[in-house]
């Protein structure tokens, strides 16, 4: 909604907005560009002339502002629907899909047709290096790059956000049980993808990862063109000879079993060489040289929160991710350990999202943190809203953590974790914070408390 917000201003919208917690950065990229918050809602935000008012699909009835649009009569649309009819219409739709990795590819994606001169418009939810903000305004550019969300449109659309994007090129990067809050079951969130490629024109393509079955499972009825992209010999696209650096990962482009580019980019990690290849491929078929890719990808600076350093305390260095999946976890604490192969790594966890404060992924999130030396859980996000029966077993998961030889603690805050963690780290050490809010500030607290300590 932010970067939505700063696009429309861009695109010469006067545009205001109200909210219940605005955090930096998006905060003060919202303030520098002249776009006024509101902190809550109430209806006197609405009272001047309002043309259209878009809802965010984190607003429910019973909202101040929303009861208002609705006895007034206002216009309102969502912001899925507001992109289609604002920014889509009319391009090239590039979409990047998939419950892991979308807003590293897309962000990926955008530098690598902005460094080959293509100019395109973007929104992706998170602020991206190369450009300082996470959107770009190019009406005359002919693309769009898009992160394609699955998780619903708005209170009055239960449709997946993406199914307003309009994608002449999809990418697929994979697809996983996520987003208990909207969706029942892995069935329902294949359904939806399903519903993503029959949108796809005849003359678009379709970049999955041909290594998830279930990738495979919902392109397979497709009228679209389909290249798979992944690491073993079924992909029509291949990674080979892949070369982990302390910082970046090289390796061999396969097509068809021919080499086509040996290239590099600022990522770690198996799953970063997958994201590279889906925006190698989707760069070609648009025309990028891999001259243009490779120097694109060297060039790359990632996305902030993602493995972001936050800064070197005593010896010790922090980090902050935004992973709250199990398998993001997993995934990104193992390239962590790629970066950092004998100094003791410290993690640190919030059960935040919807699916991770449940029990459906309680066994896994005891494994997720193999790669971690020591972990540090706070307690579960708004554990209030949820039924007893539904509940992660965080003493259950900490058992099962301790099993397998680690330190571990459940602690109920930021400021207790921070704490704790100044309390026990040493010179040497590398933590990472994981989590997909504020965290309470974590960030500010372990760097107070570690410099504090001496």
């Amino acid at each position: 909604m932010g970067n939505g917000a700063l696009l429309l201003r861009e695109l010469g919208y006067e545009v205001s907005g109200s909210d219940e917690n605005v955090y930096p950065p998006m905060s003060d990229l919202l303030i520098a560009s002249g776009i006024k918050i509101f902190s809550g809602y109430d209806p006197s935000h609405l009272k001047d002339k309002t043309d259209l008012v878009v809802i965010g699909n984190a607003i429910s009835r019973g909202n101040a502002e929303v009861e208002y649009v609705l006895n007034k009569k206002l216009p309102y649309t969502s912001l899925a629907e507001l992109l289609k009819n604002y920014v889509i219409q009319g391009k090239e739709s590039i979409v990047i899909s998939g419950t892991h990795g979308k807003t590293t590819t897309s962000a990926l994606a955008a530098w690598t047709f902005q460094s080959a001169g293509l100019e395109p418009n973007f929104l992706v939810g998170g602020v991206l290096e190369n450009f300082g903000r996470g959107y770009q305004a190019r009406p005359k550019s002919k693309y769009v790059i898009l992160e394609g969300d699955e998780y619903d449109t708005a209170f009055f659309d239960k449709r997946s956000k993406f199914l307003h994007y309009q994608p002449t090129t999809l990418i697929i990067n994979n697809i996983e049980f996520d987003h208990a809050d909207i969706f029942a079951s892995l069935d329902e969130i294949k359904l939806s993808f399903k519903r993503l490629v029959n949108l796809v024109p005849r003359n678009g393509i379709i970049i999955a990862n041909g290594d998830d079955e279930n990738v495979k499972e919902v392109i397979a009825k497709s009228f679209s063109p389909i290249e798979t992209f992944g690491l073993s010999s079924d992909c029509n696209w291949q990674a080979k000879k892949i070369s982990y650096k302390s910082s970046t990962t090289s390796f061999d482009l396969l097509h068809n079993g021919k080499l086509e580019a040996s290239l590099e980019v600022n990522l770690l990690g198996e799953f970063n060489i997958k994201n590279a290849l889906a925006v190698a491929i989707a760069a070609r078929h648009h025309g990028i040289s891999y001259e243009e890719i490779h120097k694109a990808f060297t060039t790359f600076k990632n996305v902030k929160r993602r493995l972001e350093f936050k800064g070197e305390y005593n010896g010790i260095k922090v980090y902050d991710d935004f992973a709250h999946h199990p398998t993001a976890i997993r995934e990104t604490l193992k390239a962590f350990r790629t970066k950092y192969p004998k100094e003791r790594i410290i993690s640190i966890f919030e059960p935040r999202s919807n699916t991770t404060r449940r029990n459906i992924f309680q066994k896994e999130l005891a494994e997720c943190f193999a790669d971690a030396d020591v972990v540090f859980i706070s307690q579960i996000a708004r554990l209030n809203l949820l039924a007893e029966s539904e509940r992660l077993d965080l003493e259950k998961v900490m058992a099962d953590i301790r099993a397998q030889g680690k330190e571990a603690f459940y602690l109920p805050d930021a400021e207790a974790i921070s704490t704790k963690v100044a309390e026990i780290a040493k010179k040497g050490d590398v933590i990472i914070v994981m989590s997909n809010g504020s965290f309470g500030g974590i960030h500010t607290m372990l760097e107070k408390r570690i410099i504090a300590r001496g």
